[in-house]
């Protein structure tokens, strides 16, 4: 008995084969293709995403009969989808590219829309934190009304899908749309008629010029809401099951946004050594960016904070959602761009960060210095080089360097490196005091980080010291892959809830304790953390000749 998990990150499609306890069997890869035609624009192709999804899981079944594949599951990023009228793409590119039909959740092309959206300060956007991000959807789609020809392309559209929606569509026909994609994107209300899941407020979508959006009981964005890891129809259809050289009925999950599954397949890790609850357990997804979630059992309100979102993970807990928009792409950025990467020589199979970890090892070891940490002590970093996510909520945010020399050695890029990652964990720890501050409630235990900087010890560790808590791995190398085979698990009934499936499927973990005599060493550099946010909001105040 297995069940399949598929996650589609930014730049590739996986699948695992995934069995009843967890443990993932085996795992395949295919690469996405994304059109970057200017500044701020990221653009996809759905028919490209689906046929590397088939790709992936046939990879990952031929080796076993397909009557044992007892269910799939599909996480994905946010991205809006757009199809038109006939079921095929319709292309949200300038230049009517057709394949080009996906704006990617990074895509930042919507700021004037999410600055229209924001001056309206109607209700629903409690709910995101007091302000609408402009990588969620409704900024999105104004964009494109606004922006493309209506007889062209608005009049065209048939259905508006985020990513993980769209997969489940293809798979199985079914235009049902997942709690978690409507409520954390798209300004559902889960938190009105919760024992019906919920509402669109019509007079949110009147108000910012998408009335249309309400016609038809909401066709073009979805009608019917499911919870996530719920059956979606009647599993795959004869031409889904073709493709995917799997059984006609296959269940298929109802879907979650890709950072969700990463939060559902690591929420239960090791909780039989902890003593603490789900609530006090904040799960890090570690990617191109990072998502920091949190869960409660009551309704809390947090500025800068997306949520609460009502269900949006685990079925009756309220969750709340934070994040930086460039983490493991600004440690790629700052590495390549700097000036010695191009002279290292790294060993083959070591990756470059491993490398500098190393050389950082021997700047401390050479300089007398008892931990890592203390090399940046004249070195500091702004990370918000694409703008603030969490808990500012300022995409116009900037990165900043303080410490620059005329030095471009390695050991330079070791600094800087390191810097880096420690900016970022102070940016953790920024969300978790706006969090703390709110409510008691909402105090942070433990870490539990995913994605890829968790194959990072230095990053590990940094977290650990910046916040002086410890940090938790999955002992299982993939925990999104995890929680998506884990929706798979639920629909087809193995598992009686989301809930079991969570604790049955649950991997054990990996525990890295604070260093404790870094700890005061990182509350200044943490201060000056926050100086610096101050300075950059004050240049911008002088140069747009407001008063000081």
């Amino acid at each position: 008995m297995y069940f399949v998990g598929v996650d589609v990150g930014t730049g590739s499609v996986r699948a695992a084969l995934v069995d009843k306890i967890g443990r993932i069997v085996k795992k395949s890869t295919c690469q996405i293709e994304t059109w970057n035609p200017e500044p701020d624009f990221y653009q996809q192709s759905s028919e490209n995403i689906w046929q590397c999804c088939c790709k992936v899981i046939r990879d990952v079944t031929k080796e076993v009969p397909s009557t044992a594949i007892k269910g799939i599951g599909f996480d994905a990023t946010c991205s809006l989808v757009v199809i038109d009228t006939n079921g095929q793409p319709l292309s949200v590119s300038k230049n009517g590219e057709q394949e080009q039909n996906i704006i990617l959740w990074m895509d930042h092309r919507a700021k004037k829309e999410a600055d229209i959206i924001n001056h309206t300060n109607h209700n629903v956007l409690k709910y995101v934190g007091g302000k609408i991000s402009l990588e969620m959807e409704t900024p999105k789609i104004l964009w494109l009304k606004n922006n493309l020809p209506k007889n062209i392309f608005w009049n065209k559209i048939g259905y508006l899908f985020d990513l993980p929606d769209y997969l489940t569509w293809k798979a199985t026909n079914t235009l049902s749309r997942s709690l978690c994609t409507v409520v954390c994107k798209w300004t559902y209300c889960a938190h009105l008629e919760a024992a019906s899941l919920g509402t669109w407020d019509s007079s949110y979508f009147k108000s910012i010029g998408l009335g249309d959006l309400c016609e038809n009981n909401w066709r073009l964005i979805g009608s019917e809401i499911l919870e996530p890891g719920q059956r979606c129809g009647s599993g795959l259809t004869n031409k889904a099951a073709e493709q995917l050289e799997l059984d006609v009925g296959t269940p298929v999950a109802t879907s979650l946004i890709d950072a969700h599954a990463g939060g559902l397949g690591m929420i239960s890790i090791a909780l039989n050594k902890c003593s603490n609850n789900l609530q006090n357990r904040l799960v890090m997804i570690c990617g191109t960016s990072t998502c920091h979630m949190l869960l409660s059992n009551k309704e809390v309100f947090v500025n800068g904070i997306w949520g609460p979102y009502y269900s949006a993970m685990v079925p009756g807990m309220w969750l709340l959602e934070g994040g930086q928009s460039a983490t493991g792409k600004l440690i790629d950025h700052v590495i390549h761009t700097h000036p010695a990467t191009r002279n290292i020589s790294i060993p083959e199979n070591m990756r470059i960060e491993d490398y500098l970890n190393k050389l950082l090892l021997k700047m401390a070891n050479k300089r007398g210095i008892e931990a890592i940490d203390f090399l940046t002590e004249d070195f500091h970093i702004y990370p918000d080089f694409h703008g603030n996510r969490s808990p500012i909520a300022d995409p116009s945010l900037k990165g900043m360097i303080v410490g620059l020399s005329l030095s471009a050695n390695e050991e330079n890029l070791g600094l800087i490196y390191l810097a880096t990652i420690q900016s970022l964990c102070y940016g953790t720890r920024h969300i978790m005091e706006c969090l703390e501050k709110v409510d008691n409630t909402l105090q942070v235990h433990e870490i539990l980080v995913c994605g890829g900087i968790s194959q990072n010890q230095m990053f590990l560790q940094s977290q650990a010291n910046t916040v002086g808590l410890p940090v938790w791995t999955s002992a299982e190398n993939d925990p999104v892959l995890i929680g998506s085979a884990m929706l798979a698990a639920a629909s087809s009934k193995e598992y009686d809830s989301l809930h079991e499936a969570i604790l049955g499927m649950a991997s054990d973990g990996i525990k890295t304790e604070p260093i404790i005599n870094t700890i005061e060493y990182h509350n200044r550099k943490y201060t000056v953390y926050l100086e610096m946010l101050k300075n950059q909001q004050t240049y911008k105040d002088i140069m747009s000749n407001q008063k000081l």
